[in-house]
C-alpha cells in the first residue's frame, strides 16, 4: 500500500512588498549599533544572497488560520472529496493565529480546530491538531499522515503548513527581508497503485548544539521592550548545518527508495535561501558524482520569500498547475520533497507522481 497526495491547494496572499520598500528601514547590529553603510547596500546584498526580490503578507485582517483555510478549501476542492470524510487535521505551523499590530500568539484552541470550525466539518471523529517542527512542519505532517493511515487508524488525512512570519519579525533585523506569509494544504489517502505514491523517508532532530540555531529573542533596538520578542536565527550556523545534513538525508531518503539519481525529476526543497538551496542540491548531486541537471528545481523564493511551513506545498502546488515557467511535472516521474529549519529538524521524503 502507498499514500498518496490526492488534492493540493494554497494561498498566497495579494499584499506583495518589494525590496525597496524596505528603504527606510533602520536596521541595526545585534549590538544596536546602526550600519556602516546605506540601505541601497544591505538590500543589494540581501538579495545577491537570498534571491528575494519580492514576497507576500497576510491581509490586516486575515490570520494563520483564515490562510489555511483558504488553502485547505482548494485542496479539498482539487481532490473532489466529501470534508467530512477526513479522519485527521495536522496543522503545522510555528506562531499560532498573531493579529495584525501584536506579536503575541494564540493557539486555543489549535489551529487545526480552527479550521474543521471554518470548514464546517461535522464529524466528531475527524481529529485535529497542531504540529511545531519548524519549516520542515508540513513534510512531517505528511510523515505522520502515512504512519496513521498504514496503521489503519485513517483513511484520509489532510495536512496543512501555515504561517505569518511577517508578524514576528524585528524591523531592525535585516534578516526580517526574508520572510513571508502564506499556505500550502493536501489531501493524502491510501492507494492500491504500488508504483506511485510515497515511497521512502527521512526525518531527524539536532538539538545538541545545533537546537537555538532559530530562537525568539529581543529587538535590536534597544529602545523597545526586551520583553517583546521577535524571530532571529543565527543565518551562517544554519548555512552551514544545511549543507551539511540536508543532502546526507536527501540521499539516504533515496537510497531507500530504491530510485536512481538519474530517475530524479524534480526536488522541491524548503524556500529559505536560493544560494543555500542551491548549494545543497550541488552537494546532494555531488554525493553520487554528478553534476546537478538544469531546471532539477523548481524556485518560488524570488516572488513569495520565505514562508516556512507553507513553502514546500505551496511549490508544488504551483509546479502542479503549470504555473512554474519551464516547469512541469508527469505521471511517473520521481520528486524529492525535503526541508530544513528550527529545532533543528531535517526531512524529506521520495514521491512518484
Amino acid at each position: 500500500m502507498k499514500i498518496k497526495i490526492i488534492g493540493i491547494g494554497s494561498y498566497i496572499p495579494n499584499k506583495e512588498v518589494s525590496n525597496t520598500d524596505f528603504g527606510d528601514h533602520v536596521f541595526l547590529n545585534e549590538d544596536g549599533t546602526p550600519f556602516a553603510y546605506p540601505n541601497e547596500v544591505v538590500i543589494k546584498k540581501f538579495k545577491g544572497i537570498t534571491g528575494i526580490e519580492n514576497r507576500r503578507y497576510a491581509e490586516d485582517h486575515h490570520t494563520s488560520s483564515d490562510l489555511a483555510f483558504f488553502a485547505a478549501e482548494r485542496a479539498i476542492e482539487n481532490a473532489k472529496i466529501d470534508r467530512e470524510t477526513l479522519d485527521y487535521i495536522i496543522f503545522a505551523h510555528n506562531f499560532g493565529d498573531v493579529k495584525s499590530g501584536t506579536n503575541q500568539s494564540d493557539i486555543l484552541p489549535s489551529l487545526a480546530t480552527r479550521v474543521k470550525n471554518k470548514l464546517d466539518i461535522k464529524n466528531p471523529k475527524c481529529v485535529a491538531y497542531d504540529i511545531l517542527f519548524g519549516c520542515p512542519g508540513w513534510i512531517e505532517g505528511v510523515l505522520q499522515a502515512n504512519a496513521f493511515i498504514k496503521s489503519g487508524m485513517a483513511k484520509r488525512v489532510l495536512v496543512i503548513g501555515a504561517e505569518t512570519l511577517s508578524r514576528v519579525v524585528d524591523d531592525h533585523d535585516r534578516d526580517s527581508m526574508i520572510y513571508s506569509d502564506g499556505a500550502g494544504a493536501s489531501i493524502l489517502e491510501a492507494s492500491d497503485d504500488e508504483e506511485t505514491g510515497l515511497l521512502s523517508y527521512e526525518s531527524a532532530t539536532y538539538a545538541n548544539d545545533e537546537a537555538n540555531f532559530l530562537y525568539f529573542g529581543k529587538s535590536y533596538n534597544p529602545d523597545l521592550d526586551p520583553d517583546i520578542k521577535y524571530i532571529k536565527m543565527y543565518g551562517r550556523k544554519i548555512y552551514e548545518f544545511a549543507l551539511s545534513q540536508v543532502p546526507c538525508a536527501m540521499k539516504s531518503c533515496l537510497d531507500k527508495s530504491g530510485i536512481g539519481i538519474d530517475d530524479v525529476k524534480k526536488i522541491l526543497i524548503h524556500q529559505a535561501n536560493e544560494k543555500m538551496d542551491e548549494a545543497i542540491i550541488a552537494r546532494f548531486y555531488k554525493l553520487y558524482d554528478r553534476t546537478a541537471p538544469e531546471n532539477i528545481m523548481p524556485m518560488s523564493i524570488h516572488d513569495l520569500g520565505n514562508s516556512s511551513v507553507a513553502t514546500v506545498p505551496t511549490l508544488y502546488d504551483l509546479l502542479i498547475q503549470g504555473k512554474l515557467e519551464n516547469h512541469e511535472i508527469n505521471k511517473g516521474d520521481v520528486v524529492i520533497f525535503a526541508s530544513v529549519g528550527a529545532g533543528m529538524n531535517v526531512n524529506a521524503f521520495v514521491y512518484r507522481y
